[in-house]
C-alpha cells in the first residue's frame, strides 16, 4: 500500500550514518529518506512538515555538522549512547524505527552494541541489511540473528541475500523482503554529448567510482589497461573517488600511491586519470553518463550489493565486472559481462571485445536502462513506505515481551568507562603504584604488576571503543614491560624507584607471570597490528623460567595469557605444551591438598584467588579436559561461599590483614578492590566455559562490591575522578587511589561492557544486592 493510502501520516526514526559523513551507508540513507520526504508529501499535502529523522552514527568525538533532520547523535563505541537513543526514540511521536545495518558503523565487539537500542526499543522496527554474511564468525552470527529477532522486518537488497538469512541465519522467510538498491532517475543519454565537461572528446571513456580501498580491485584494471590501449589508444580510464575514511585512517594514502606507482610503470599516465575527490550526485551523474563502459573489478566475492553498480546499470552503462554475488544477479540475462576475479588478461580481452562491437554495447545498455528502471529511488521508496506500514500494523507487543528474557549483564546499565585517573597516574615511564587521595605519589616509584594490568586495560578499551587516543597509554605501558625484562636473567623487574633505577635483578614469579597474561592478551587483540611481531616475540621471551616456578598465582597468570595466545596462534607447540604442564601443576595440586571442607590448593587463601580457579576453568574448556573445568569450578563455587556474608548476601572477601588459614578465621578487612576484580573475571569464565546463567548472576554480585553490595554498604568507586579507592577498612573506606585499586575498578568495568554485548540471552533481571549461586548448586 503507498504513503497516499495509509491510514494516518507515518514519521519514521532512520538509524545511520548520514551526511556530511561519507561513506556509502551515509549516502544510501540520504538518498531514501530525500525520497521518502517527496512521496510522503504527495500523499499527504498537508501532514507534518517532517516525516522523518535521523539517528545518526559518529565515529569521531567532535561528530559532523548535521542538517536538522539529524534528531540525536550516537558516539559508535560508547554503549550506554545507544541505551539513551532508544529512550529517546520511546517518548518521540514515532511510529517506525529503520535501522540501516552495516557491521563497520557499530560499536561493541561485531557490532553488537545496536543490539542494547533494539532491545529497549518500544516501536517496530524494520531493519535493512547492507552486508551478509555466508560464512560469519560465531559473533557475527549471533549478531546478526538477534538483529533479526528483534526486528519486525528485515530487507535485503538481492536474491541471494534472502538464501542466506534463511539457511545460514534461519530468519522465516514472511519475515524478509526484498526492495533492490535505489538509484537516480536518469534519461537514456548517449555519452558522446558529456564527454566534453571532462576534454574528453573522441576519447574512450571507462568508469569506476566509490571510495578507494585494497578490495575495489582497481590494480588489475590498470593492468588490464595496457593491453586495451594497445588496441585503442583513444582510451582513458577515470577512477574516481576519494580513499575510503577508514582505509586512509588506518594505512594513509598507501593503496592510492601503490595504484598511481603501477600507472607510471606501465607507461599509462595519458591513459588513466585519478580524481580524488568525494562528488556530489549532480557531478556523478555527469560522469556515469559520459562513460562508454563501466568497470567493478572488486576482489571478493560475497559482495551482497553495490551502490555503484546499481547506479551504473540505473543509467544504462554498458558493465564489466567480477562474479561477486550481486553483480552476478544485476547482470544477469546479458545486462552486463562478468570476468574471473584478479584476472587482468580477461579483463582486457573482455573490453576489447566489447569496444569492437558496437551492436553489442547498444543492446546491452538498453537491457540495463530497462531493468534499472524498478531500481530508481522513488520506487524503492515507495516500497520501503510500504515495508513501514507492514511492520506498524504487524508488530506485537505480546510477541516483542516474549524476547525481553534478559541476562543480568546485558540489561544492567554499566558505569561509562572513565579514564581519566588512570591518564592522572601515568607519567612518560609508566604507572605510578599508589597515590595520596588522588595525587601521585613519587616516592613509591613504579612497579611491573601494574604496568601489565594497565597494559591488559588499555588492549581492552581498544576492544570496546576503538578509540586512537588510547594508543599513548597502550606503548607507555608496553615500554615500561619491555625495559623491565633482563635479559641477562631471562626474568622481569617488579620494582622501579622515581629516579628510574631497577631495584632487583629479578622481581617475582608473579610479576612475571602478570606480563605474560598482558602480552598474550595483546597478543590476541592487539590494537597496533604492526607492533604484533615486536608483542609475540617479547612473549616467547619471558616462557622458559615459568617451567621452574613455584607460585600457584604466576602458574595461573601464565597459563591465561598462555590461552591468548593460542588464539592468535593455535598451532605453536612450545605455548601448547606449556598450557598442559601448567594446568596439570594447578590440577595436581588440588588433588593433594583440597578436601570437601576446605577445597583449596594451598593452607592459605591470599590475594588474588579467583585468577587461579579462573585460570584452571579457561584451560578446561579450552583443552575440552573436563577434571580440571570441573576441579576449577568447584573450587570459584567454594571461594564464592566462603566469601558470602551470612547475614546480607554481600560479597565480603578475605581481607588483606591476616587473610584466611586453614582452621583459623578469614580476616574481614584489609578488603582489597583486587580480589572483586578476580571474582568478576573468573564468574565470566565458568559463563563462557558452561552457558549457566547462575554465573552471570555471580558476576554481577562481585562487580557491585564496588559500588557498595559489601561489608561497609559503601561505594569504593569515585565518579569524580573515576579511580578506585584503595580498600575497606573497619572505619570505611581507604581514600587513597592508587594504581592497583584503579585498574582493578577499570578491569572489572571493561569486563562487564564487554560481557553485557557478549551474550544475547540469559536469566531474569535481579537486584543488584542478589544472592551468588550456592556451593551446592
Amino acid at each position: 500500500m503507498l504513503i497516499g493510502n495509509l491510514f494516518k501520516p507515518l514519521k519514521v526514526a532512520f538509524i545511520s550514518t548520514y551526511p556530511p559523513r561519507r561513506c556509502g551507508i551515509a549516502t544510501y540513507t540520504a538518498d531514501l529518506t530525500d525520497n521518502f520526504r517527496k512521496i510522503y508529501h504527495e500523499g499527504h499535502p498537508q501532514g507534518e512538515k517532517d516525516c522523518f529523522e535521523v539517528i545518526a552514527l559518529n565515529n569521531r568525538p567532535q561528530g559532523y555538522p548535521y542538517s536538522s533532520e539529524v534528531s540525536f547523535h550516537i558516539r559508535d563505541q560508547h554503549r550506554g549512547d545507544y541505551q539513551r537513543a532508544a529512550d529517546f526514540i520511546n517518548v518521540s511521536p514515532i511510529d517506525v524505527v529503520c535501522l540501516q545495518h552495516e557491521f563497520g558503523i557499530f560499536g561493541g565487539e561485531d557490532g553488537s552494541y545496536i543490539i542494547s537500542l533494539l532491545r529497549g526499543l518500544k516501536k517496530p522496527v524494520v531493519t535493512t541489511f547492507h552486508t551478509i554474511l555466508a560464512e560469519p564468525t560465531p559473533g557475527q552470527k549471533k549478531t546478526m540473528s538477534r538483529i533479526c529477532e528483534l526486528s519486525t522486518r528485515v530487507v535485503v537488497q538481492a536474491k541471494m541475500a534472502v538464501r542466506l538469512l534463511k539457511k545460514i541465519y534461519s530468519v522465516p522467510e514472511d519475515k524478509i523482503m526484498m526492495i533492490p538498491h535505489g538509484a537516480p532517475d536518469v534519461p537514456f543519454l548517449d555519452p558522446l554529448f558529456y564527454k566534453e565537461r571532462f576534454q574528453a572528446e573522441g576519447r574512450i571513456l571507462l568508469l569506476t567510482f566509490g571510495l578507494l580501498g585494497p578490495s575495489k580491485g582497481i590494480e588489475y584494471a590498470i593492468a588490464a589497461m595496457e593491453k586495451v590501449a594497445e588496441k585503442y589508444p583513444e582510451v582513458l580510464y577515470i577512477i574516481l573517488g576519494a580513499t575510503h575514511p577508514e582505509v586512509k585512517r588506518r594505512y594513509g594514502e598507501q593503496y592510492r600511491h601503490r595504484l598511481e606507482q603501477l600507472v607510471r610503470e606501465k607507461g599509462l599516465q595519458d591513459k588513466v586519470v585519478f580524481y580524488n575527490q568525494y562528488v556530489s550526485l549532480e557531478r556523478l551523474i555527469d560522469f556515469l553518463v559520459a562513460a562508454d563502459i563501466y568497470l567493478t573489478p572488486y576482489v571478493n566475492k560475497d559482495q551482497i550489493t553495490s551502490g555503484t553498480l546499481a547506479y551504473a546499470l540505473a543509467c544504462g552503462k554498458v558493465i564489466v565486472s567480477t562474479p561477486y554475488w550481486y553483480a552476478q544477479e544485476l547482470l544477469a540475462e546479458d545486462r552486463g559481462c562478468l570476468v574471473p576475479f584478479c584476472d587482468s588478461d580477461s579483463l582486457s580481452k573482455k573490453l576489447i571485445e566489447l569496444l569492437g562491437d558496437e551492436a553489442l554495447r547498444s543492446s546491452m545498455r538498453k537491457r540495463s536502462y530497462q531493468y534499472g528502471r524498478k531500481m530508481i529511488w522513488r520506487e524503492v521508496a515507495r516500497r520501503y513506505a510500504s515495508a513501514f506500514e507492514k511492520a506498524r500494523f504487524g508488530y506485537s507487543k505480546e510477541a516483542r515481551k516474549s524476547m525481553q528474557s534478559l541476562a543480568v549483564t546485558e540489561s544492567a546499565v554499566l558505569p561509562e568507562i572513565r579514564l581519566d585517573h588512570l591518564r592522572a597516574l601515568t607519567d612518560d615511564t609508566g604507572l605510578f603504584q599508589h597515590a595520596l587521595y588522588t595525587v601521585p605519589n613519587r616516592s613509591e616509584g613504579y612497579c611491573t604488576d601494574d604496568n601489565a594490568r594497565a597494559l591488559l586495560v588499555t588492549v581492552m578499551n581498544w576492544r570496546l571503543f576503538k578509540d586512537e587516543q588510547i594508543g599513548p597509554l597502550f606503548r607507555t605501558y608496553l615500554s615500561f614491560l619491555l625495559d623491565a625484562f633482563n635479559s641477562e636473567g631471562g626474568r622481569m623487574r617488579n620494582f622501579l624507584s622515581y629516579q628510574r633505577r631497577w631495584l632487583e635483578e629479578a622481581g617475582s614469579e608473579d610479576s612475571h607471570g602478570r606480563s605474560i597474561w598482558a602480552l598474550g592478551y595483546t597478543v590476541a587483540h592487539s590494537p597496533e597490528e604492526p607492533l604484533l611481531g615486536l608483542i609475540t616475540n617479547f612473549f616467547k621471551e619471558l616462557l622458559p623460567p615459568v617451567g621452574s616456578f613455584t607460585s600457584p598465582r604466576a602458574w595461573a597468570f601464565a597459563l591465561l595469557g598462555s590461552l591468548y595466545y593460542l588464539k592468535r596462534f593455535g598451532g605453536d607447540p612450545e605455548v601448547r605444551k606449556l598450557v598442559n604442564t601448567l594446568s596439570g601443576r594447578l590440577f595436581q595440586q588440588f588433588s593433594r591438598e583440597a578436601t570437601e571442607e576446605w577445597f583449596w590448593l594451598e593452607e592459605i587463601v591470599a590475594y588474588d584467588n579467583a585468577r587461579i580457579p579462573q585460570a584452571l576453568i579457561a584451560a578446561g574448556d579450552s583443552l575440552q579436559e573436563k577434571r580440571f573445568l570441573q576441579t576449577g569450578l568447584r573450587a570459584l563455587r567454594w571461594l564464592i561461599s566462603i566469601q558470602t556474608d551470612a547475614g546480607g548476601g554481600q560479597l565480603s572477601l578475605v581481607g588483606n590483614d591476616g587473610w584466611y588459614r586453614r582452621g583459623g578465621e578469614k580476616a574481614s578487612f584489609d578488603q582489597q578492590p583486587l580480589e572483586a576484580a578476580a571474582m568478576v573475571d573468573a564468574c565470566y569464565q565458568a559463563y563462557q566455559a558452561t552457558g549457566e546463567h547462575r554465573w552471570q548472576i555471580a558476576m554481577d554480585w562481585s562487580f557491585n562490591w564496588f559500588f557498595g553490595n559489601n561489608d561497609m554498604h559503601l561505594p569504593l568507586y569515585d565518579f569524580s575522578s573515576g579511580g578506585c579507592y584503595d580498600g575497606l577498612m573497619p572505619g570505611g573506606v581507604n581514600l587513597n587511589q592508587g594504581g592497583e585499586s584503579t585498574l582493578s575498578l577499570l578491569l572489572a568495568l571493561h569486563r562487564m561492557h564487554l560481557a553485557s554485548h557478549q551474550s544475547y540471552t540469559g536469566v531474569s533481571e535481579i537486584a543488584g544486592t542478589a544472592s551468588p549461586p550456592r556451593e551446592d548448586t
